[in-house]
């Protein structure tokens, strides 16, 4: 008997496989003193289009960041239509997601299949085995299927000679203990190698399906922490543990107790995962449970706005009692007053490169190490919304200021400044340009009293007064290849800057279509989305 543990591959389904680092830290100590057998510490992908976290991708570059503790074998799950659907040939697929096994951290990898995908899975298993992995198979949403079309893929996945351990799955979370017992025997009338169960837990019979497997001497039990896992989530680690420890000294349950207490029931009290009525009438109905979950799912002052706000509001008098009004304006820091001037150093400047904009967004903290790598890895030009709460310094190209408020709330961290600083100059005081007269400024104009959003050769015009709308417009006039964007979170609910956003992203992309804009990290707002952690040698 095995239990794989696969929490964070499955679990992924409800927070885009974006584990906090405490959480996996927690997660595989535990896994490994409670002497689980196998953990599958993710999906193997190629880029996605939105915002995926680490473990959509389980990359080895990402795997090399981690501290996996002895005992448990490690592995990762591929779907088979990530293979069969990519633009190249099926073991260049392979080749392109895939490392030999012995220059891996993991050593498992299964192919997750649905049925009409089985007569095409056989090169994608044979490479897996070839490059020295054990290969598991799973036979995806097996409930309902007649007996000779099961058994008939189990004829096939014997043929194919490099199958480990071959796998049902109750993707839709209907089965009973006699559809168990009926599944096993339509399997063994072809396949008499190690068989394993996963469970999904819509109508609250996780547990009972992955036990009555085992008493049928199924020998491969998939769980998850607290059950997290698509829709009502899978067989509960812990649950499990509890079940066995009665029979089996094999497994220690405690450090398990210990992380769901400690980091899980939180997250399942944030994210909802768990059996209810809706996921048990759709198991009931033949319904996927995503439909159920997407149903059920729920739908900022940055720190650097606070201080400037707070330094702006400290300059003015009548602030000791509220004034909306008063507030506004100091987190829009409106105030220039002189005609807009400037150079038309940006004009083209970034033609044919990738350009990096980084934001304040508490997004940059959480990825700061795989921005980190990306900035290492891919080398693009990074331009700074004023200066980065979280990404050195060192690997910044440009820092990008607009107002003289923001400045003078940083004015220290300027002083040591080595970086060219784009400003436009007219909204500084001569006292204040003659403080940073040792930096390289690079001027272009900011008007934020215009109607609309557009660009002259040395201006920009927005009808906002924020820094990013600037920036927009200086990557208008620089004309980059690509832009990818960092920490643009999006403001909270109420705040009038949300709005501002929505408006400038709307008008920026009327006025230049040349460059998609692309978030690398988690956004409110309407653009195109990749992942930070997408990234491929």
């Amino acid at each position: 008997m095995f239990i794989l543990d696969c929490t964070l591959r499955d679990g992924g389904y409800y927070n885009n496989w974006d584990f906090q680092e405490i959480v996996v830290d927690a997660y595989l100590k535990a896994v490994s003193e409670a002497k689980i057998d196998y953990v599958e510490l993710g999906l193997r992908n190629f880029p996605q289009s939105g915002f995926l976290g680490a473990y959509a991708y389980t990359t080895e570059q990402h795997l090399d960041t981690l501290s996996l503790p002895e005992g448990p074998i490690y592995g990762v799950m591929v779907d088979a239509k990530t293979i069969l659907k990519a633009p190249m040939s099926i073991e260049e697929a392979v080749e392109k997601l895939f490392i030999p096994a012995k220059n891996s951290k993991i050593k498992l990898v299964r192919v997750a299949a649905h049925f009409n995908e089985v007569e095409h899975s056989a090169p994608i298993v044979k490479k897996l085995k070839d490059m020295g992995y054990i290969v598991g198979y799973n036979l995806m949403q097996a409930g309902g299927k007649p007996d000779h079309v099961i058994a008939d893929k189990a004829k096939q996945a014997k043929e194919w000679g490099v199958i480990d351990v071959l796998y049902f799955a109750d993707s839709l979370g209907n089965m009973d203990g006699t559809e168990v017992e009926r599944i096993l025997r339509a399997l063994r009338t072809e396949w008499n190698g190690p068989i394993g169960i996963h469970t999904h837990n819509n109508m609250g019979k996780g547990l009972d399906n992955t036990l009555s497997a085992m008493k049928n001497d199924v020998t491969w039990l998939d769980t998850t922490i607290t059950g997290m896992g698509r829709g009502a989530g899978n067989t509960p680690t812990e649950n499990l543990l509890a079940t066995l420890v009665r029979e089996t000294n094999k497994y220690d349950p405690s450090p398990i107790y210990d992380l769901v207490i400690r980091h899980f029931e939180g997250m399942q009290r944030e994210y909802g995962w768990g059996s209810n009525l809706l996921y048990f009438l759709g198991a009931q109905n033949d319904v996927h449970p995503t439909y159920i979950q997407n149903l059920l799912s729920n739908n900022h002052y940055g720190t650097d706005e606070i201080v400037g706000a707070i330094n702006y509001l400290s300059n003015l008098e009548g602030t000791m009692s509220y004034n909306g009004s008063v507030l506004e304006s100091a987190l829009n820091f409106n105030t220039d007053s002189d005609k807009p001037t400037g150079t038309d150093a940006f004009i083209n400047k970034f033609q044919g490169k990738e350009v990096l904009v980084i934001a304040n967004g508490s997004s940059c903290s959480r990825y700061k190490k795989s921005i980190e790598l990306y900035i290492k890895t891919k080398k693009p030009i990074v331009l700074s919304v004023n200066l980065s709460q979280f990404i050195d310094e060192s690997i910044v190209d440009y820092i990008v200021l607009s107002h003289n408020v923001k400045f003078l709330s940083e004015f220290e961290k300027y002083k040591s400044l080595s970086k060219p600083v784009i400003l436009p100059k007219h909204r500084f005081s001569t006292e204040e340009m003659s403080s940073i007269v040792h930096l390289d400024i690079i001027d272009v104009g900011f008007n934020s009293n215009s109607n609309t959003f557009s660009v002259d050769e040395c201006v920009v015009n927005s009808p906002y007064d924020l820094t990013s709308a600037y920036v927009f417009g200086i990557l208008a006039m620089a004309n980059p290849e690509s832009i990818k964007l960092i920490g643009f979170d999006g403001y909270e609910k109420g705040d009038s800057r949300q709005q501002e956003m929505l408006d400038i992203i709307s008008q920026y992309k009327q006025l230049n279509d040349s460059a998609e804009l692309i978030s690398l990290t988690p956004t409110e707002y309407p653009i195109s989305q990749g992942s930070i952690y997408a990234v491929h040698s």
